[in-house]
């Protein structure tokens, strides 16, 4: 039987190049019944293309990172192909409904990185609000000064909103709540009581939580419903100077609207893991935004730590292992 890792981020060697020796720790899950193969790969990973499809072909699971599954995809890998996993948490391009059109078991690893990505979450947030990185790049360029980037706030006499009260959002919750005085989450899909348990006030509308918070973080998962959701409508409802951040999905949020929310002081800041398309230096809106002394951003790697990346590759490889031997789905994370 064969396993193809599509785009799989850790099997990139020191060059950037992909090493199909570091699929051991799949390998060794998976046992020796079981090939690994690696993605077609040429300046990155093709994730769409004759020479993906080729590459899957035949294949009886699929591990997908970036690539989107789509019906050319699973057409390609034809009818030997039983489960197809996302190597990671979100599930926008995993195609559950498609999947199970097509009867495939489809998982991802919901859980394997929340202490990672509500850290993250932290660090970007306390950045904006310290002034961190403006005073590194200041005091690096020769222009020491305390007072240069602005005088910061104190958090603990404010309020923050989370919108997204899953697992992450959780979470987050309790570490934000080291720092800041009120937390206040909006998720319609999570009853108050749950929120209350957690010390969170649930907000009803998100209009109402971006009129309350001095700071929102975005733990929301990309759907037809959310995307674009942070757009001009919804920043005009935004407290002046509030401080947004996205550890979640780059496609929840305009990025002209909120280049427009800066420009106005409607925003004081904005910090982001996540962008569409993925390297914001690739489109002419988000390039804007990396100019600028409020925006703080890192390379989608909230997740990462050697532990978060090592439980993930080892709960997608058993999952896939459990479907293709045993005949039984992943208990968690099932989308189809």
């Amino acid at each position: 039987m064969r396993v193809v890792y599509t785009d799989p981020a850790w099997a990139l060697d020191a060059s950037g190049r992909p090493d199909p020796a570091a699929a051991d720790l799949e390998r060794e899950v998976l046992g020796p019944d079981i090939d690994v193969e690696i993605g077609p790969f040429e300046d990155g990973y093709l994730v769409s293309g004759p020479r993906l499809l080729e590459a899957v072909r035949g294949a009886d699971a699929l591990v997908v990172y970036r690539c989107q599954v789509d019906e050319a995809l699973l057409a390609a890998a034809g009818p030997t192909c039983r489960v197809v996993a996302r190597s990671g948490v979100g599930v926008d391009n995993l195609n559950g409904p498609l999947l199970a059109r097509e009867g495939l078991i489809g998982f991802n690893v919901p859980d394997y990185c929340g202490d990672e990505v509500s850290t993250h979450t932290l660090a970007l947030l306390l950045a904006l609000e310290r002034g961190v990185c403006v005073q590194d790049r200041l005091v690096r360029a020769d222009r020491w000064g305390i007072h240069r980037g602005g005088v910061p706030r104190r958090t603990s006499a404010a309020t923050v909103g989370i919108v997204g009260f899953g697992r992450i959002g959780r979470a987050t919750a309790r570490k934000l709540q080291v720092c800041y005085g009120r937390v206040l989450a909006h998720d319609p899909y999570v009853p108050p009581d749950v929120m209350a348990a957690h010390g969170v006030r649930a907000v009803a509308d998100l209009p109402g939580l971006l009129a309350e918070a001095d700071a929102v973080v975005l733990h929301t998962a990309l759907t037809d419903e959310t995307r674009g959701m942070v757009d001009r409508a919804l920043l005009e409802h935004a407290r002046p100077g509030q401080l947004l951040v996205n550890t979640a999905r780059g496609a929840l949020v305009d990025p002209a609207a909120v280049l427009a929310a800066l420009e106005s002081g409607r925003l004081a800041g904005f910090a982001s893991d996540v962008f569409s398309p993925e390297d914001p230096n690739r489109s002419p809106d988000t390039r804007k935004l990396l100019e600028r002394d409020d925006v703080v951003v890192s390379s989608h790697r909230a997740f990462l730590s050697t532990e978060s990346e090592l439980s993930l590759r080892r709960r997608v490889a058993a999952g896939v292992r459990a479907v293709l031997l045993d005949g039984t789905a992943p208990a968690e994370g099932r989308v189809a």
